[in-house]
């Protein structure tokens, strides 16, 4: 049995399967997933998993290189914004993380060309995140 990482074999798989610049979504149970990307479905009721706890996660088994959330999420939802990204941002950039900001509808389309898209049971709104994976050398 796997002993440390994720457990969640289809996101293990995701991630070991990354090249540099693949991107993921890790998503709110909102977010609409375009035909023929991957699914991975962990949204249990709403709420569970949040957001954060499934993005905290993933960030400690990825090499992250840019990370790219909707403007909306700014104003709409400014407690997850600020903290998950304000509260983190100097740790973000210790890591070497591009932060970005695209419209609600620029992130909808750039769903359609992402590796998977990881819905939570997120309920609040933007609750989405692009990460595109870095390289470790």
């Amino acid at each position: 049995m796997y002993k440390t990482g994720i457990l969640n074999s289809e996101i293990s798989k995701v991630l070991s399967d990354l090249g540099h610049t693949d991107t993921i979504i890790i998503a709110d149970c909102g977010l609409p997933i375009p035909d023929g990307v991957k699914k991975i479905d962990l949204a249990l009721t709403f709420g569970h998993p949040s957001f954060e706890e499934v993005f905290n996660l993933v960030k400690a088994h990825m090499k992250i290189e840019q990370l790219t959330i909707a403007n909306e999420m700014i104003k709409q939802n400014s407690a997850l914004y600020v903290k998950l990204l304000a509260e983190n941002y100097v740790k973000l950039l210790a890591e070497n993380i591009d932060m970005v900001t695209e419209s609600h509808e620029k992130l909808k389309m750039y769903s359609k060309d992402v590796k998977a898209i990881i819905k939570t049971g997120e309920a609040t709104p933007y609750a989405n995140a692009i990460l595109s994976s870095g390289v470790l050398f």
